[in-house]
């Protein structure tokens, strides 16, 4: 079912569309296997520069796992554990992907639709989008992996807090305990993350990896290894770097290679 999750190319930007608006876009076990597909596949493609995650029909990001499915799919904890082994490697698809990622929020973005979208670089949402993970209501665990990518976005207590209350909380909340880094008007999403990914697309691809795998280094707080420290200076190595400088004195936009 390839039509569940949807990958779109134009031009440098890859746009990957969960795709079930009839169910506003709730994951079924077909999608999770669909989504780690899309993104190793957008991993692997050089000329990809950014990629856009949405959710189809605009009324909603996700608002979670499809829980129609819970009592064939997952009813018990052996059964629990396999749908994980399906879920979790596209949640590290997404986490892993060395291209920057923006998620594009419209409405709804609640349980495992949160977790894909805290999993990306950028998160931008309407105003009037709702956020949350209400699973105690369903006497469900988040694991060990989904827990703490949520913590390393909010921290261990406010983490705690959405889990322990289950609140579904507004797009103003979601920003104060830094779950989104912009929310703009409903009608804005889609052409504010489209322009934010036009950004990243045209800054140097090279540096925005580097970046991405420094930033996510930087959580270990084991001490740096002279090589690490060494390739914090590789970029003035690339052919970018050249091109960066000689278009900034020239005070012309730079066309990076990826070189």
């Amino acid at each position: 079912m390839s039509d569940v999750v949807l990958l779109a190319r134009e031009g440098d930007i890859a746009t990957v569309t969960l795709n079930r608006p009839e169910k506003l876009n709730a994951l079924n076990l077909a999608m999770w296997r669909r989504l780690g597909d899309v993104m190793r596949e957008v991993a692997a493609d050089d000329g990809v520069r950014c990629v856009v995650l949405r959710g189809a029909g605009g009324q909603a990001f996700s608002p979670g796992a499809d829980i129609s499915e819970f009592e064939s799919l997952r009813a018990t904890p052996a059964q629990a554990e396999a749908y994980a082994e399906v879920m979790y490697p596209a949640l590290r698809a997404v986490r892993d992907c060395p291209q920057p990622t923006v998620a594009m929020i419209q409405g709804l973005c609640v349980g495992a639709g949160l977790e894909i979208a805290s999993l990306c670089d950028l998160r931008i949402c309407g105003r009037s989008s709702r956020f949350g993970v209400p699973i105690q209501r369903l006497g469900l665990t988040m694991g060990y992996p989904e827990i703490a990518a949520l913590i390393e976005l909010v921290g261990r207590a406010t983490a705690l807090e959405i889990l322990l209350e289950g609140r579904v909380f507004d797009a103003a909340e979601a920003y104060d305990k830094r779950l989104v880094s912009r929310v703009v008007p409903d009608k804005a999403v889609a052409e504010e993350a489209m322009a934010a990914a036009r950004r990243i697309a045209d800054g140097a691809p090279l540096v925005h990896r580097w970046h991405k795998k420094f930033a996510r280094r930087c959580l270990d707080p084991a001490p740096f290894s002279a090589a690490e420290i060494a390739e914090s200076f590789a970029a003035c190595a690339t052919e970018d770097y050249r091109t960066g400088i000689r278009a900034f004195l020239a005070k012309e936009k730079p066309r990076f290679e990826g070189r």
